[in-house]
């Protein structure tokens, strides 16, 4: 577990040995946010592909393994971009992966187009990334598979004939609220309001933007925000200004419950419905292999959440390009041996859309309730082999 951990703070890199010396050193560029107040979202991302190494060394026989990680300090996308450019011309990476947020994974697809490097995107999660660039495949999720189905959910099984979407005001939070608007509408709802809630860095004063939502007193108030402190400082709002008792449900994906966050949020997040691709308290015996592994691995006291199961998954597609490519790989190697892979995440089976290069995966939906003290993420229902919605509608950039 140390190696990681030591890498990251002091050389940058890690070598994860699983053999002969002679065989093949496979560098990986590990780009993700390790400091700053998201510093938790990169953790968890780095524990999740740790993980997954630690319990597959044998996997790969006699190929190493080099880890380089370097941190893209905040979601602006200039910092990615440059240590990007660095691991492709001087470190010479064979393989691209990380990318916490979206703009971030925006800002490389140029790079990684040119240098022709293949990319698996751990999280960054705006429909259109993978339209960008022919090299970028991408394990996590989109913000329409989960956004157009809690606006469907929302106005067939909710009972609301009216909402307002609040969103952090960048590219997925755009596209969050899009996907939730079109869904809602296509279901017979009216979303009457649209609410930029502030920049990903730094967690806003919530109160202004609530208190509007609250005014117009929709049915529900769909919430968008990249997880971490925002999660936390959304239940707060919602709670303070009494709007579950005035008749607003606080409904979003699952990033407003993030796992992590979960346990500080007390009663006021009970009764929050969320859709999403994963949540700690899945009953499965994958999930719950996968949970006790982590608990092992990093404490009792720890959790994974969606973040986490990105570098998990990640890890493993990382591991099946290496054994699926012979000899040297390439960005077309790469990419044509991730299109139609399946695999079995604790989250459920994922697969890569050929078409797409996109994941294809179950949502889920879930409600906060309480078990004892303990805040749990009761399952009410799920939406099998869910594509991008986004790409299939072809609306938006997602069309070209």
């Amino acid at each position: 577990m140390k190696l990681w951990k030591t890498a990251l703070l002091g050389a940058g890199a890690v070598a994860l040995a699983t053999g002969s010396a002679q065989a093949r050193e496979i560098k990986v560029g590990f780009v993700a946010t390790f400091s700053g107040g998201l510093a938790n979202l990169g953790e968890q991302m780095r524990r999740g592909a740790e993980l997954y190494h630690n319990l597959h060394k044998g996997d790969l026989k006699g190929d190493t393994i080099k880890v380089i990680f370097r941190d893209s300090k905040n979601p602006g996308g200039a910092v990615a971009k440059s240590v990007v450019q660095e691991l492709i011309t001087r470190d010479k990476v064979d393989i691209v992966t990380g990318l916490v947020f979206s703009p971030n994974a925006m800002s490389v697809a140029p790079l990684v187009t040119q240098a022709k490097v293949p990319v698996v995107i751990m999280n960054a999660g705006t429909s259109f990334i993978t339209n960008m660039s022919p090299n970028l495949a991408r394990v996590s999720f989109t913000m329409w598979q989960s956004g157009y189905i809690m606006g469907e959910h929302a106005a067939k099984n909710l009972n609301c004939k009216t909402a307002i979407a609040g969103f952090t005001n960048y590219p997925p939070g755009k596209d969050s609220a899009n996907a939730f608007k079109n869904g809602f509408e296509k279901a017979g709802g009216k979303v009457v309001d649209l609410i930029p809630m502030g920049g990903p860095a730094k967690v806003p004063d919530f109160t202004p933007f609530f208190q509007r939502a609250k005014d117009k007193k929709p049915d529900c108030f769909y919430v968008f925000v990249p997880a971490g402190n925002h999660a936390s400082a959304v239940v707060k709002a919602y709670g303070q200004l009494g709007m579950k008792a005035a008749g607003v449900k606080l409904i979003g994906p699952g990033d407003i419950t993030q796992d992590t966050q979960l346990q500080g949020m007390g009663d006021a997040a009970v009764g929050l419905v969320t859709a999403h691709h994963y949540y700690a308290d899945l009953n499965t015996p994958t999930n719950k292999a996968f949970v006790a592994a982590w608990k092992k691995a990093y404490g009792a006291d720890t959790t994974p959440d969606f973040v986490g199961v990105g570098g998990y998954d990640g890890m493993a597609a990382i591991y099946h390009v290496i054994k699926s490519v012979k000899g040297k790989i390439t960005a077309e190697k790469a990419m044509a041996a991730l299109k139609g892979w399946t695999f079995e995440s604790p989250r459920g089976k994922i697969m890569i859309d050929p078409a797409t290069r996109d994941i294809v995966q179950n949502v889920y939906i879930m409600e906060v309730g309480m078990d004892g003290k303990r805040l749990v993420q009761n399952q009410k229902g799920v939406f099998n082999a869910v594509k991008d919605k986004c790409k299939e509608l072809k609306i938006g950039r997602c069309g070209k």
